[in-house]
């Protein structure tokens, strides 16, 4: 899966960039059909200090995925983002498998009504 990370407003590090890199690669495991992925890791000018903002959007084959966490660090981001990912990565497929087996029913009945 290809992914591309943008940091705005700051230049990530490399530990930080193969961190990122690692996670998203083990989203493969729930959903082997994702296409490509985009990071954008954000500073805000806060005063709070969770101020860093770790969005990631998954293109899928008929949807696209988005998450977005802020937390006190990227790799925290990151790593909740990647949970609610894994979610709807778990909910699209149940619905797909879902749609396809009615599909399947309905092509049997069919089939069994001409004889």
């Amino acid at each position: 899966m290809k992914i591309t990370v943008q940091s705005i407003h700051f230049n990530a590090d490399q530990k930080l960039l193969e961190f990122i890199q690692k996670k998203v690669d083990k989203l493969d495991q729930f959903f082997d059909q994702i296409i490509s992925g985009e990071v954008y890791l954000k500073l805000e000018n806060v005063d709070d200090e969770a101020n860093k903002i770790s969005e990631i959007k998954l293109i899928v084959p008929g949807v696209t995925m988005f998450a977005k966490e802020q937390c006190k660090s990227f790799e925290e981001a990151t790593d909740l983002a990647i949970e609610s990912l894994r979610k709807q990565i778990t909910k699209h497929k149940d619905k797909t498998r879902e749609k396809l087996s009615e599909h399947k029913a309905i092509l049997n009945a069919d089939e069994v009504s001409d004889y």
